[in-house]
């Protein structure tokens, strides 16, 4: 029997080998991302300031650097089982089709309704707003996969959710707004006339086709203004890379379970909750020095937050009403052209990971949109599945890489995130077949006006 006919194609891990607590990467971290700041104090966001924000367990949670790992309520391991493990699977067929010797596996967390890993973290926060006897959530949401996953945990606990849609996103995938309000979500195209932030932003920029930025601002304004409600955020933040470390620990148990050890880790980047989940683990063993591995981002050209900006505190939202986070940035006024990168059009990144990425501890690169879906047309063909715009960028630059271990005859093992299906994306798809999907770039002149807005902060 050859060495390749010893690895099944999907490798699952048994119910019994789930993970049973979620890893907290910041506890072995040297550098440790800088703290959220007060915008009006620029001090240090406290567990009070932040609860009138978020649910108290996960403030905690945020504010936690030092414990490695917390356990899953039982609760989430049980809703978890409905949809995990999910599998790690092994690209045979694209290997062949790319005539590459490296060995290429993808970690695929679009096996649940919600068609992505958003998922994993939607049902721990709303398991949290429920334990404090919430009545229920708002968010926002671009490509819409997080709005989903959140509607349909808010649904299974009996919360109501409140989700503020990218307007360019609630217009392109329709279909995915009508699965959140199956589960019982309102959905309102943002930014809005519904909230005093939407109102000004539209005044400032009519007919602006809205953001990440946009959309949060309205979110929290809605939160903080309605008893029983707390916001929640499905990337971005310490509490959710925390959460999605259930696919980076599944990951390892599926490959040490046949002793594979990977060379390259990608996945994509908007605000970082895949990514971050994804390389969890590998990276804690590369901080404590026992393993090293090269884990690369890959973010959309139009929205290039990792290899185009500045380090720097900066708002998470447009409106400028929540805590300063430092990350590599945009400038929360930056509004990305209305493409196809859905989810990562966010003009910031994860604390943690825009640490790590300072720190030299991992790569990144921008991608264009038409030789993303060039990728994810190639894979579909081969492999079987449809992806996500936002995977599809992984999938670009994974192989991107195997074609070079096709130059070089080097065999590596590359593992990359595939985050979800894009069966809600076919708008795009339908650009890509017709010939008219085109790439944007943003001119320096266009970055530099959104670093003109940056916080002046003296921490």
């Amino acid at each position: 029997m050859s060495e390749n006919t010893k690895i099944p194609y999907k490798i699952y891990l048994e119910e019994s080998e789930m993970p049973t607590k979620w890893y907290n990467l910041r506890a072995d971290m040297q550098n440790k991302p800088a703290p959220l700041l007060n915008p009006a104090t620029q001090e240090p966001m406290t567990e009070e300031e932040l609860s009138v924000v978020f649910c108290k367990d996960l403030v905690e949670q945020e504010l936690d650097d030092t414990t490695a790992y917390f356990e899953i309520p039982q609760e989430i391991q049980d809703f978890y089982k409905m949809y995990r493990p999910s599998p790690l699977v092994r690209a045979y067929c694209l290997e062949k089709a790319l005539d590459t010797p490296a060995k290429i596996y993808y970690k695929f967390e679009g096996n649940n309704t919600s068609g992505s890993h958003k998922l994993n973290s939607a049902i721990a926060q709303a398991y949290y707003a429920k334990k404090q006897g919430l009545k229920g959530v708002t968010t926002e949401t671009g490509a819409g996969q997080w709005g989903t996953a959140l509607s349909m945990a808010c649904a299974y606990l009996g919360l109501d959710c409140r989700v503020y849609m990218v307007k360019c996103s609630y217009e392109q995938k329709p279909f995915r707004r009508e699965v959140m309000r199956t589960y019982g979500a309102s959905v309102t195209p943002s930014p809005s006339e519904t909230t005093e932030v939407g109102r000004k932003i539209l005044a400032e920029h009519p007919g602006t086709t809205g953001s990440l930025g946009c959309a949060i601002s309205e979110a929290v304004e809605v939160a903080t203004s309605h008893d029983g409600y707390r916001y929640v955020l499905g990337s971005v933040l310490n509490q959710v890379m925390l959460h999605q470390s259930i696919i980076g620990l599944e990951t390892k148990a599926a490959l040490d379970k046949y002793g594979i050890e990977p060379d390259v880790i990608i996945g994509c980047a908007g605000g970082g909750s895949n990514l971050g989940g994804l390389i969890a683990p590998f990276m804690g063993e590369k901080l404590r020095g026992e393993k090293d591995y090269r884990f690369i981002a890959v973010e959309p050209a139009s929205c290039p937050s990792f290899t185009r900006g500045k380090f720097a505190y900066d708002f998470c939202d447009t409106g400028m009403i929540c805590p300063l986070a430092k990350m590599y940035t945009l400038g929360s006024g930056f509004i990305p052209s209305a493409n196809h990168a859905g989810g990562l059009r966010f003009h910031g990144m994860s604390p943690v990971l825009s640490q790590l990425y300072h720190d030299g501890l991992m790569e990144a690169v921008a991608v264009e949109q038409t030789s993303v879906f060039e990728a994810a047309t190639q894979f579909a063909r081969v492999e079987g599945i449809l992806p996500a715009p936002e995977s599809s960028h992984a999938i670009r630059a994974a192989m991107d890489e195997a074609l070079k271990c096709k130059e070089t005859g080097e065999e590596k093992t590359i593992v990359f995130g595939l985050t979800g299906t894009g069966y809600f994306d076919l708008y795009a798809y339908q650009h890509y077949n017709d010939g008219t999907l085109t790439d944007y770039i943003p001119a320096d002149e266009e970055l530099a006006a959104g670093f003109a807005g940056l916080p002046k902060v003296e921490k």
